[in-house]
């Protein structure tokens, strides 16, 4: 890195590492160079804009960037491939962040830069966009299930509040409780309340009908995922419409279990030091939709294949219930992956 007057570096034939701070109207980044910051800045977030500045900064470095996976998605890194920069999209769990630190954009980038610099990030995997589009179904319906429930229980919060239903009423919300409630004789402004909390229930159930039907579609040219997610006992329709957007074939996207454990968060923690061992709960950095319908499919696995049943049952006598069916999930995953990897289906009753 030379100088070629006193206000200008030459970068040509040096590393450069960016770490680059995304929000919605700016981009703050840092510039790293031979164990140095050689740039801070806080630019507008135009793509068309930020790009071309990097490359002018920068003359013939070799130009390797990183910022954090969230709202933004991956457009920026598509855009920073495209132009011959090496960007890595990182887990914002896997930066390192001192106790007790301040927090500013600054800040974030200037750790991401140094980090990347002397490579302790690692980059998440990133999907293509025809990946990136098959998802926005399951998520469309996760987010209108979510909507539909905070609307299920301010339905009951109303009717609770004013003494129509008591404090062990513990029903689950159906279009015939909604029914029942429909025929009692209320105010007329609680009435008019809940009626447009009903109207609003029903129509974000209608709404994941029409979801589901669009998952069905979908599910037909996706075939081969389909029907080894399918063959997984606990695994129906909809679970396996998740499964095959989220993770697709897992012989192809991940090299080895321990990979693919760790990407969906089951992981067990480790607090070990000198000739002690202790490992601990699961990490949660996974993904937490994955992890979620993996133990729901969990429980209904265990009461379709006996080999897991005793497994769980095994586990559970010392451990309990909740790490048990963790156990079984990641096990199941495993298995979902061998199924892959052999291209067969889900022999129910392996002892493995």
């Amino acid at each position: 890195m030379d100088r070629q007057n006193t206000t200008r570096i030459n970068f040509r034939g040096e590393k450069v590492f960016i770490g680059i701070d995304v929000h919605k109207k700016t981009y703050t980044f840092s510039a790293w160079c031979g164990g140095v910051r050689v740039k801070v800045a806080t630019v507008p977030a135009d793509i068309a804009g930020f790009i071309p500045c990097i490359k002018k900064w920068f003359i013939g470095a070799d130009i390797y960037s990183c910022y954090e996976a969230g709202f933004s998605g991956y457009k920026l890194h598509r855009e920073l491939i495209k132009t011959g920069i090496q960007n890595i999209v990182v887990n914002p769990a896997s930066i390192e962040v001192a106790a007790k630190d301040k927090k500013t954009d600054k800040r974030d980038s200037n750790k991401m830069g140094e980090q990347l610099s002397v490579g302790r990030l690692r980059g998440i995997y990133v999907p293509s966009e025809a990946e990136e589009q098959a998802r926005l179904i399951n998520r469309t319906r996760e987010q209108f299930m979510k909507e539909r429930n905070r609307v299920g229980h301010q339905i009951k919060s109303r009717l609770f509040q004013f003494g129509f239903i008591d404090k062990d009423d513990d029903r689950i919300l159906s279009e015939k409780y909604l029914c029942e409630t429909e025929s009692l004789e209320l105010p007329n402004v609680l009435k008019y309340s809940l009626g447009l909390l009903i109207s609003h229930w029903r129509f974000l159930s209608q709404q994941v009908e029409d979801i589901k039907i669009e998952m069905k579609a979908q599910s037909f040219d996706d075939s081969y995922n389909e029907a080894i997610y399918q063959s997984v006992p606990g695994v129906g329709d909809v679970t396996a419409r998740i499964l095959s957007n989220e993770l697709g074939d897992l012989s192809k996207r991940f090299s080895n279990q321990g990979s693919l454990f760790q990407y969906v968060g089951l992981t067990p923690s480790e607090h070990s030091s000198g000739e002690r061992e202790m490992k601990g709960n699961i990490d949660r950095q996974g993904a937490a939709r994955i992890r979620k319908v993996l133990v729901e499919s969990a429980w209904r696995a265990i009461d379709c294949d006996e080999v897991l049943k005793d497994c769980f049952l095994r586990i559970a006598s010392t451990r309990g219930k909740k790490r048990a069916i963790v156990a079984i999930a990641r096990k199941l995953l495993g298995r979902m992956r061998a199924c892959f990897v052999t291209k067969t289906e889900y022999c129910v009753g392996l002892i493995a």
